[in-house]
């Protein structure tokens, strides 16, 4: 259902739609946010479809306004964003603070009792596992027993809370450790050479395997490092790693050998960053979950994104 909101710009109100978790405004109403020409902003706008900082497919809807008899394009937020820090508006600021603040309290309100639903459902997870260890140590289960059975629910508890998290739409974006090193354009080819090596003596590639399309990786590693407002736009280790998986995967800069080369690169960043083993040394994700993963990435819908990068940086965050 669509709401309509009013942003009180300098030069007067904006009619904001409010849509699918997030605002949506018209190259129009963008000129006058920002106070450019609008020449200027579709010239932004193509740029930064162009340059694959954001999907068009996933952050531009079609929709129906009045005294028109076509559907319009409209842009969400995260063009918005884009758009604000390119031109260097400081109501853009104004504006990514007051839409943030709308979408916080349209949530609460939209998803109070799904979230208490929830976290009830967690609490009596949780609770199931405590009896499980404390019926794990009794006499009358062997050590053998007990330590297995401790170790597979354990496992398992996790994940089923993310994937219930998943399924209502109530997965959040984890805090994250700050910061996370990217590999130079350079470190990330040789990297992939050296693995494109291997599987060609092994038969398990050709000529083709990650072979780029104009600068596919270059645009990806540069998206993943820019900065919008002066803070960076994906400002964790998690938050870092789960983009560069969905990027690899979804904006295809190879000719062959994408959700390979994806994976291959996720799991380079994370040992960069000291981030691929947990506090045991056991990998934070063995090699069936991340193929299991990155074919998740590949086959799910431009609107599922967030939940996808969410459910990522999830999985990456742990307990931590």
């Amino acid at each position: 259902m669509t709401e309509i909101a009013i942003f009180e710009a300098e030069n007067g109100e904006i009619q904001v739609k409010l849509e699918q978790e997030t605002v949506w405004l018209r190259q129009e109403q963008m000129a006058d946010l920002f106070g450019r020409e609008r020449s200027v902003i579709t010239r932004h706008i193509g740029n930064i479809f162009k340059e694959g900082e954001l999907d068009e497919k996933s952050n531009v809807q079609n929709m129906h306004i009045a005294n028109s008899d076509k559907p319009v394009k409209f842009y969400n937020l995260d063009v918005i964003i884009s758009v604000g820090y390119r031109v260097k508006s400081q109501n853009g600021t104004r504006f990514r603070q007051w839409a943030t603040r709308l979408l916080n309290e349209h949530l609460v309100k939209g998803y109070t009792l799904n979230q208490q639903r929830f976290e009830q459902n967690a609490k009596e997870l949780e609770a199931a596992l405590s009896l499980i260890k404390k019926a794990a140590h009794s006499p009358g289960v062997t050590a053998e027993a007990g330590t297995g059975l401790v170790e597979i629910v354990s496992r398992y508890t996790q994940t089923f809370l993310w994937l219930q998290r998943y399924d209502e739409g109530l997965l959040i974006e984890p805090q994250g450790q700050a910061g996370g090193v990217l590999p130079t354009e350079p470190e990330a080819k040789q990297a992939l050479a050296n693995l494109k090596s291997n599987l060609i003596q092994r038969g398990e590639a050709t000529e083709l395997f990650a072979k780029e399309r104009a600068d596919g990786l270059s645009s990806i590693l540069g998206n993943l490092d820019q900065t919008v407002f002066g803070e960076p736009a994906y400002p964790s280790i998690e938050s870092k790693a789960a983009h560069f998986l969905y990027f690899m995967v979804k904006n295809h800069p190879f000719t062959d050998g994408n959700k390979r080369s994806g994976a291959f690169l996720f799991v380079d960043f994370l040992h960069r960053n000291h981030r691929l083993l947990d506090e045991e040394d056991q990998p934070i994700i063995n090699d069936t979950g991340l193929a299991a993963l990155t074919l998740l990435v590949a086959e799910s819908a431009p609107d599922q994104k967030e939940t996808m990068i969410r459910l990522i940086m999830n999985m990456l965050a742990g307990e931590s």
